[in-house]
């Protein structure tokens, strides 16, 4: 596959990352700014859960990309396994922070919401068991991949463990259909929405935005990576 070590090569990875990290931040910004503002001040509140619906659009896009994140990680180790390129492999690591980051934000802004509308911070049911345990998914593989650069490791491991995490990712999907618990149904799907358009546009801005955000922060954590690499290599060269 001439192309896609092409596309691997270190060198032609950062001559396109450089640019594309601020072309994705400010735009990302700014629409999850927009969307914040108009889901805030130009949306009816919801005729059961009043304002404390507009949480949504914060807690969708979070909840979107903790689990987006760990596809990208799974992603990234399957194509480190078979092809055994490097940049595949800081890939999935610099995927892996600002992944956990937003399944925390999705359990923080799930708990927010369910204080007023539950009337409990916590709820042990299967969506939020689940994500949480995905949260702890992401901590033992920045873990795992921390100890394995550390003991001169192939990436191997975390590789594995990183396909081997995606279990959860159905059971996070399913899990309001597959078991009664109190989290609502799936209100958002491809085609259809169980919430009236009137309050469901902004969050399209907010998801765009996160997504803008998530990809320029995970290219930003890669060009830094790399840079840490060839200074140790160099390092590693004088000392010899």
């Amino acid at each position: 596959m001439p192309s896609l070590h092409a596309l691997a090569n270190p060198a032609r990875f950062l001559r396109l990352a450089k640019p594309l990290t601020p072309a994705l931040l400010w735009p990302g910004i700014a629409l999850v700014l927009f969307g914040c503002w108009a889901g805030l001040t130009l949306t009816p509140p919801d005729y059961l859960q009043g304002d404390s619906v507009r949480i949504l659009y914060i807690h969708v896009p979070t909840a979107w990309l903790g689990m987006g994140g760990w596809t990208g990680i799974a992603v990234s180790s399957i194509v480190y396994l078979v092809w055994r390129h490097p940049l595949a492999r800081v890939a999935a690591r610099a995927i892996a922070l600002p992944g956990a980051l937003f399944a925390f934000l999705c359990l923080a802004t799930g708990s927010i919401w369910g204080r007023p509308t539950w009337g409990t911070w916590w709820q042990w049911d299967g969506r939020l068991t689940s994500m949480l345990l995905l949260f702890f998914v992401y901590l033992a593989y920045m873990a795992l991949a921390r100890a394995d650069a550390e003991q001169g490791g192939d990436g191997r491991v975390p590789a594995i463990y990183g396909v081997a995490g995606t279990v959860l990712l159905p059971i996070i999907r399913y899990s309001v259909v597959w078991w009664n618990t109190l989290h609502q149904g799936e209100s958002i799907g491809l085609t259809s929405s169980t919430i009236d358009r009137s309050m469901l546009w902004p969050l399209w801005f907010t998801l765009a935005g996160f997504s803008l955000i998530f990809v320029g922060v995970v290219l930003m954590r890669m060009r830094a990576m790399l840079a840490r690499e060839k200074r140790e290599a160099r390092l590693r060269r004088m000392a010899a």
